[in-house]
């Protein structure tokens, strides 16, 4: 039996439009040049979360970083709500259940924000376990799914980590499972590509894919 471990933010859930208007106020109110365009994000947005600050125009040595980070988190908590599922996502996950591929969910946001999100869009159940950070600073994920991993007795080439960033292909090699990356989130297509991993660009070719792997 195959398990993938998804991506949350910009792979499940399509906050994209929220994250650059975050940032083109936060940008603003300090009198710098907004971002403007997806395009320009999708360009710049990187882990670990504080080089993407200075990437977008923030002084770091100015500012403390994690006053920053609670800047941006305090905005996205009063907005996310109106982000929607990616879409696809709902019958990508009953799809998968069928097949009975075991669904985890793991992610750089914080627990409490993490299982809040999920439980607002009715994905209570859909995952065996979501994983989430102790705080925002947007840390990495692969601690969180090398333990999992570790934990449940799993052998990593029968995990697929599904995300829609660099970072989600470097997550998944830190730990030794597979990648499949997603376009259309956080990160470009040419972004995604040039790091060799499977890239679809919609998740509703992913049943087919893990099928298509069986046996």
């Amino acid at each position: 039996m195959f398990t993938v471990i998804w991506d949350w933010n910009g792979t499940l859930l399509d906050d994209m439009d929220l994250c650059l208007a975050i940032m083109d106020r936060i940008l603003s109110r300090r009198g710098l040049k907004p971002l403007g365009a997806l395009s320009r994000y999708r360009e710049i947005f990187t882990f670990p979360v504080k080089d993407y600050y200075a990437l977008a125009g923030l002084d770091l040595d100015k500012e403390d970083f994690t006053d920053l980070a609670e800047e941006y988190m305090s905005d996205y908590r009063a907005h996310e709500s109106g982000c929607s599922l990616m879409e696809g996502a709902r019958e990508t996950l009953r799809a998968l259940d069928g097949m009975g591929v075991r669904q985890v969910l793991a992610s750089a946001s914080r627990q409490d924000d993490l299982e809040r999100q999920v439980s607002a869009r009715g994905l209570d159940g859909a995952f065996q376990v979501v994983l989430g950070m102790s705080d925002q600073l947007g840390g990495g994920k692969s601690g969180l799914a090398a333990g999992y991993i570790r934990e449940n007795g799993l052998v990593p080439e029968d995990v697929f980590f599904v995300g829609d960033t660099v970072h989600d292909w470097e997550t998944a090699r830190s730990v030794g499972c597979r990648c499949v990356l997603i376009a259309g989130g956080h990160q470009s297509r040419a972004r995604l590509e040039a790091t060799g991993a499977v890239v679809m660009g919609s998740m509703k070719e992913l049943p087919g894919y893990l099928a298509a792997r069986e046996g």
